[in-house]
């Protein structure tokens, strides 16, 4: 870890942790929906946009503090990329609970369950990352690790796709294609939550890079 002569303000932590920590809540809760009959998933993605809703309040946080203090604990573009890259977790996430529940989808195809299993995945190895970040500890596993499940949710994803895609199996009735586009873009939105689990842990490979 780099030697500051300067004191810096170590609030950050604490807060991205707790950041990380909320998007688990929402990426289980995604999970638990995507299980549940279709009539109990309006309530569970009412939970997952009080998830969305508490990501927001703690993005503000960040920012707020990251315009008040004079010198922070690593770059300031590092900061934002972070706080960003979090808040895109969780957004896509609601946003895709959002849409099974707005489009009335009855059933999903298997692909998704395994689409969101990877993103619980990633957000828990997500928190258990941040608490290290003060200390700059053991954390090449950390991205390691969620860059090898962000290539997991990418074959999940174009497996996914071939079903839904297929020429063999795709209908002509009008219902039926638009069922289709609409399963496309809840899976689309899950791959988009991938990449930003991924995007975090490059940002934190590039702090840890800077402060060795």
């Amino acid at each position: 870890m780099a030697f500051r002569l300067t004191p810096h303000e170590r609030g950050f932590y604490p807060l991205f942790t707790r950041a990380a920590e909320n998007i688990v809540v929402a990426a289980d809760q995604l999970a638990a929906m995507v299980e549940a009959v279709p009539a109990d998933r309006p309530a569970i993605a009412k939970r997952v946009k009080e998830a969305e809703n508490a990501g927001d309040e703690l993005t503000h946080e960040i920012m707020v503090k990251l315009n008040s203090v004079f010198v922070t604990p690593f770059d300031r573009e590092d900061i934002y990329r972070l706080a960003s890259s979090l808040d895109d977790c969780v957004d896509h996430i609601e946003e895709a609970a959002d849409r099974i529940v707005l489009y009335r989808l009855e059933r999903l195809p298997a692909g998704i369950t395994m689409q969101v299993d990877v993103l619980r995945r990633a957000a828990a190895a997500t928190a258990e990352a941040m608490p290290r970040l003060e200390r700059m500890a053991a954390l090449q596993d950390y991205w390691i690790h969620v860059n090898s499940l962000e290539d997991e949710a990418d074959e999940a994803y174009h497996a996914v796709l071939a079903g839904l895609l297929s020429p063999a199996e795709t209908p002509t009735d009008p219902a039926a294609v638009l069922e289709i586009i609409k399963l496309k873009e809840v899976v689309d939105t899950l791959e988009e939550a991938a990449d930003a689990f991924e995007t975090v842990a490059n940002t934190v490979e590039s702090i840890a890079v800077k402060e060795a």
